[in-house]
């Protein structure tokens, strides 16, 4: 499957979820409003593949000292505490939710997440 579909369904599995090209790159949205997941692909020659996502507070720095070859600061939205996570290295399924997940929590509307948190609560 290629990385893209990965996050494609992980994204859409999130309720709300919404999905078009921001800067070029497909970029998941809340609503149509709120981006919590964007898709590159060698963005501006950086050779990297991977996804740059919403964060919760410290989760990025905990990461890249945990792994710096697979997590990194994104330009732009790196100084408001986003992560890079980057697919050309082995990320397997549930990390990938996990992250996916997290990031639509991170930046979610109250209501829709208390809403989701009680339908996944079984």
């Amino acid at each position: 499957m290629l990385q893209v579909e990965r996050v494609r369904r992980l994204a859409h599995a999130l309720p709300e979820c919404t999905e078009r090209l921001s800067h070029g790159s497909p970029s998941f949205f809340i609503k149509g409003k709120t981006t919590f997941v964007m898709f590159l692909d060698d963005h501006h020659d950086d050779g990297i593949l991977g996804i740059w996502c919403a964060a919760p507070p410290g989760d990025q720095q905990a990461r890249i000292a945990e792994d710096p070859d697979r997590f990194f600061r994104p330009p732009y939205v790196g100084g408001r505490g986003w992560l890079g996570v980057r697919l050309d290295r082995p990320v397997n399924d549930d990390e990938l939710e996990e992250i996916v997940t997290e990031a639509w929590r991170t930046v979610a509307p109250k209501k829709l997440l208390a809403t989701f948190d009680a339908a996944t609560a079984h």
